[in-house]
């Protein structure tokens, strides 16, 4: 069928010797002709993937098939498309620049039938196979990375069911990770705070985000619900729950090779780290927790006082800021405390969606 045919192109000013080159290969491909290198060029350049092959004469007004060669080759078309150079010019400088520039073979005029025949299909054919080889290879590789992806997603999916389930297992409303999860794509988003992150990134700290409290899974019940002050000793048990939260992560294979785990260990480890060094578990002073985790602690600390938690009722909003601000709850970075302050109005109507 003459729509399932292959397309071959041939270049050559002479309309003869198209016409003897085109019949042999008639039966087996959908014929182009050019008259020249410049007609040729527009065509290679509209259509490279749709040809099988091309056969080149040299001399040709307008643009040579040698000025032909140049511009394919500085234009990468002659690894992908096999080019043959068909010219009564033997001199060995022009077959030598020929095969510099990547044409596959040099077939000499006049040309005999079945020798210009199989050379040209042999060169096809290794050129069909080299590419199947590479969709296959594609194929495949888009195949791992999906049952990668797959992988990492299932990996993170149970990690974000963990967290969700730890927040009703401490008498939380199970809304609170996704509230420190927008708080956290806002303020880097839509402030400076953000700047230098990509999308991606921003994307993927809010994954981390979600899992800032896995580690509470550790705390026993009495503890993690206890009503009243916790005792010294309790206080020291439930501060553990960030160095078993990063633990939790690391042993999960799939969190590891998901993109978001750099942040979301670094986020579990140190969300409860202050400016001043004041914080726990590595009393880490300013920058050297990342801005990203500093923004998960803020959030954590507002979320907790805005809400009603089983020991205590929820704070309205002035409140809250007002004992963040004075350093009720630890010294935040005064950069995001301004940004966060100013961006609250906004973030409050995550609690209004979430009612």
């Amino acid at each position: 069928m003459e729509e399932n045919k292959e397309n071959l192109l041939i270049v050559d000013d002479e309309e003869i010797n198209r016409a003897v080159l085109a019949n042999i290969f008639s039966g087996e491909y959908h014929i182009i002709e050019a008259e020249d290198g410049m007609e040729a060029l527009e065509i290679i350049r509209s259509g490279a993937d749709s040809l099988s092959a091309v056969l080149l004469d040299v001399v040709m007004p307008r643009l040579s098939g040698i000025e032909l060669l140049r511009k394919l080759s500085q234009e990468g078309l002659t690894n992908r498309i096999p080019v043959f150079l068909v010219t009564a010019d033997s001199a060995g400088s022009t077959m030598k620049e020929a095969y510099e520039l990547g044409v596959m073979d040099v077939i000499l005029k006049p040309v005999v039938s079945y020798v210009v025949h199989r050379r040209v299909n042999s060169v096809v054919e290794l050129f069909r196979a080299r590419r199947r080889l590479g969709e296959e290879v594609e194929r495949q590789r888009d195949q791992l990375l999906l049952q990668t992806q797959k992988l990492a997603e299932m990996g993170m999916g149970m990690v974000e069911a963990l967290a969700t389930a730890i927040e009703f297992r401490s008498d939380e409303s199970g809304e609170h990770v996704h509230r420190i999860h927008d708080i956290t794509c806002h303020l880097l988003s839509s402030t400076p705070l953000g700047d230098g992150l990509s999308e991606e990134q921003i994307k993927l700290i809010g994954l981390g985000a979600v899992t800032h409290d896995v580690g509470k899974i550790s705390i026993p019940d009495a503890v993690l619900n206890k009503k009243g002050r916790l005792t010294p000793e309790e206080y020291e048990l439930m501060k553990t729950h960030t160095v078993r939260g990063a633990e939790l992560l690391s042993k999960i294979p799939q969190m590891r090779e998901h993109s978001s785990y750099q942040y979301a260990y670094d986020i579990a480890l140190h969300h409860h780290e202050r400016w001043d060094g004041g914080g726990y578990p590595d009393h880490l002073k300013g920058d050297e927790t990342p801005i990203w985790t500093q923004i998960v602690a803020l959030a954590d600390v507002y979320d907790a006082l805005v809400s009603k938690r089983c020991y205590k009722d929820a704070f309205d909003a002035e409140t809250a800021l007002t004992m963040i601000r004075e350093g009720k709850c630890g010294m935040f970075n005064p950069r995001l405390l301004d940004y966060f302050c100013r961006e609250e109005p906004a973030l409050r109507g995550y609690y209004l969606r979430n009612a």
